[in-house]
């Protein structure tokens, strides 16, 4: 598989993304913020960082780059669209995902290793995790509080969207939410960074199954 990594002003973990993506045997290439077209390309990646130096809000100026409706079609068509940090901000702010990513509960900017739990392995993405399994990934956000109302949050707990979530809450989100996909499964937005858990050298592997059975997208896909 072949994946576009969304490069905005101001962000910062691309290259981490595109090295998860190469590791792990799909091709990945970097694509500038201005391109009106993804094709050729078989997935999204858009990386954390601080789009656009997060004026406004995070996401907030992203989401009217000429790229953002690419990735819309892209997600429409049933590619894999994963969104990181920022990348999970920008896919609430146009619209591909519920709810909103929203200042910490402390006002302070967090970044550790966090404990995750996998309660929905049943995607593409997180076939490789056991039903309920810890996983450790780093944090590093100011505005990682996810936040929705009840009637989104109930939508989200009967399909069974909620892919992760914090087993200590950092940031004061929504029932401990970390992860979420749309209803069709294809788009995950996530604040935890997977690609910076690749190595046990660097405190953990455990993001490394995630980019895996992206590349087994076909095959894997709900």
């Amino acid at each position: 598989m072949k994946f576009a990594v969304i490069q905005f002003p101001g962000s910062n973990c691309d290259r981490d993304l595109l090295n998860a993506a190469l590791k792990v045997g799909a091709e990945a290439e970097f694509t500038d913020y201005r391109e009106t077209s993804l094709e050729g390309f078989d997935g999204v990646l858009i990386p954390g960082g601080f789009s656009f130096g997060d004026y406004l809000r995070s996401g907030a100026m992203a989401s009217v780059a000429p790229v953002t409706e690419a990735i819309k079609e892209a997600a429409e068509a049933g590619k894999p669209v994963l969104g990181i940090c920022n990348g999970f901000q920008i896919l609430t702010e146009i619209g591909l995902l519920p709810g909103a990513l929203i200042f910490n509960d402390q006002h302070t900017f967090v970044s550790r290793n966090e404990s995750l739990k996998v309660v929905n392995n049943n995607t593409a993405f997180t076939r490789g995790y056991r039903q309920g399994e810890d996983v450790t990934y780093p944090v590093a956000h100011g505005e990682g509080h996810y936040f929705c109302d009840d009637q989104t949050y109930e939508t989200l707990a009967a399909n069974n969207q909620i892919v992760l979530t914090y087993n200590t809450n950092p940031n004061g989100s929504r029932n401990d939410i970390a992860g979420i996909v749309n209803e069709k499964g294809n788009v995950l937005g996530m604040m935890p960074h997977p690609e910076r858990a690749l190595e046990t050298l660097l405190g953990s592997d455990d993001g490394l199954r995630l980019f895996e059975k992206m590349t087994q997208w076909e095959a894997n896909h709900v």
